[in-house]
């Protein structure tokens, strides 16, 4: 019989007195089987639908629900939204600079009248046009026959003023228009411009950029209790790479590489430096990891524990004999958690994350609604099932609402009873075999779950990761992967100085003059994130 045409029977009914653990374990083994057999038709379907549309045919159609009966609206009954509680009509014109005032008077003002003042009606514009100066340098001639020429101004970098740069590098990085976009909106505008010239406004002399880049990481690791960490993926010359967020409510910081293995993100928490360090935390991190002994005793045994960069820590690997691929990955780990550590990384940050095994070092937690989703997915395939999961679903996130109480009112008692209720609520056994798997894999993520209880200062989720992450997921839609080292770097360096300016509530438009006019009035973001801990409450 072909796999397409196979029915899912029902399992029969055995009372509960005769199932023998034997029985229990085939009944499990069966609704297991049942439930793979079920996944994989629905593979093939789509593979069939997948074939049909390559042949130009009409796939299986996808019928909805009716939805007639749910009623028409927004889910409010078709009423009117209410302003949210406490919410405040804006005063829309308060603060608006006038920058022309015109006097109307009425038509055919009748003899006598007074005049009684003004109503105000106030209209807002743009002004976008060519603005082109001519700066004449006066040439004079000395009497000993030299020649003196007058200055251009210091903020004058170039044939082109820093508010038509800002102008493109905001349309770039913030409102994610693309190059030929901007080209064509400059050329419409009146303004004399070749499209390299665009592409070096945008990607060249960024080095200011760049280091305060750099800077928000240093600052950002060494005032915060816990970081958010996610990445997504990053194309660069035609080849699969990786951007990895590290951030948190003061700050987010971007880093594009090839790589997204646990190394890669220890070399980026490790900054600016290179050097590899065999100390104490190096070698429990090899012993965690199962290195074996007679490697983990020859790295003991030598003389040199800090190795300047990554080609003297290779030469002395190769030098050891260590040579399999396994064991220099957990060597390398351990030598850059010890160089991590050595300049002053806090080992009690918390790192949160999706359960991404690169990010799983020092002090980790895992993001809940991550967890939950393994549940979510699972679809049940007779009415006993789909309850299953619905009730086990509503008991967790009856769970969560607990922890979420408990951040607000810490106490050992509430403390206790939260671990003994989630070993009860992940040790359940259902009718679903998928079910009972994913409970289990969850509940192996006990500690790293629940460091909420030991920190309630931590969130539970790493929705802000992601958050962040979105827009540069949205700039990689739209303009593709990047072709240059520059172009990778400079994206990365707007989007950081992007999202960081709107944590900490500066306007980014403001930003951009500021720096490339060289007023600096802005402080610095690494020392703005600095001030609002110090700045704030506790």
């Amino acid at each position: 019989m072909s796999l397409f045409n196979t029915k899912i029977s029902v399992l029969p009914e055995i009372p509960e007195k005769e199932r023998t653990p034997l029985v229990n374990e085939i009944l499990e083994t069966c609704s297991f089987q049942k439930e793979q057999l079920a996944l994989k038709n629905e593979i093939i379907q789509a593979l069939k639908d997948e074939i049909a549309r390559l042949k130009g045919e009409k796939p299986k159609p996808d019928i909805k629900p009716s939805n007639l009966e749910k009623g028409s609206g927004s889910g409010n009954n078709g009423k009117k939204p209410k302003n949210r509680p406490g919410s405040k009509k804006r005063k829309k014109n308060r603060h608006l600079k006038i920058h022309n005032t015109i006097s109307i008077s009425p038509d055919n003002i009748p003899e006598g009248s007074r005049f009684k003042g003004y109503d105000d009606y106030i209209v807002q514009d743009l002004v976008i046009k060519p603005y082109n100066i001519r700066f004449r340098m006066q040439r004079w001639q000395t009497p000993s026959g030299e020649y003196i020429t007058g200055k251009l101004p210091e903020h004058i970098k170039g044939h082109y003023d820093i508010n038509l740069i800002r102008y493109i590098l905001h349309q770039y990085y913030h409102a994610d228009v693309t190059q030929p976009l901007i080209f064509e909106q400059l050329i419409e505008f009146g303004i004399d411009i070749s499209s390299g010239q665009v592409n070096r406004i945008i990607n060249e002399n960024k080095d200011i950029f760049h280091a305060e880049k750099n800077e928000i990481l240093t600052a950002g690791l060494e005032v915060s209790d816990y970081v958010h960490v996610d990445d997504t993926g990053a194309r660069h010359q035609g080849r699969n790479g990786y951007c990895t967020h590290i951030g948190n409510e003061l700050f987010a910081w971007f880093e594009s590489t090839q790589s997204k293995s646990r190394i890669n993100f220890l070399t980026l928490l490790r900054g600016k430096h290179t050097d590899y360090v065999l100390n104490e935390k190096a070698f429990e991190h090899m012993q965690a990891q199962k290195l074996p002994q007679k490697v983990i005793q020859a790295l003991t045994e030598l003389k040199l524990k800090v190795f300047f960069d990554e080609q003297e820590w290779s030469s002395a690997l190769k030098a050891l004999g260590i040579v399999g691929k396994r064991h220099i990955r957990i060597a390398t780990e351990g030598a850059l958690i010890g160089s991590v550590l050595k300049h002053g990384f806090n080992q009690k940050m918390v790192i949160i994350s999706d359960d991404a095994g690169q990010f799983n070092i020092f002090l980790h937690a895992l993001c809940w609604i991550h967890a939950e989703r393994t549940i979510n997915k699972l679809v049940g395939f007779n009415e006993q099932q789909r309850q299953a999961v619905v009730d086990i679903r509503n008991r967790l996130w009856n769970f969560y609402s607990d922890l979420k109480f408990y951040k607000k009112n810490p106490c050992p008692t509430f403390k206790k009873e939260l671990e003994e209720q989630f070993d009860q609520l992940f040790t359940t056994k259902t009718c679903f075999a998928s079910l009972n798997l994913a409970l289990q894999r969850i509940y192996k993520n006990k500690s790293e779950l629940l460091l909420v209880l030991k920190r309630p200062e931590i969130p539970l989720h790493n929705n802000l990761s992601e958050n962040d992450i979105r827009g540069y997921v949205k700039k990689r839609k739209i303009s593709g992967g990047t072709r240059s080292e520059v172009g990778r770097r400079c994206r990365d360096t707007f989007s950081s100085l992007k999202k960081t300016c709107r944590k900490l509530g500066i306007s980014f438009w403001n930003y951009l003059k500021d720096r490339l006019s060289g007023n600096n009035i802005i402080p610095q973001l690494s020392d703005c994130i600095r001030h609002r801990v110090n700045a704030s409450p506790g």
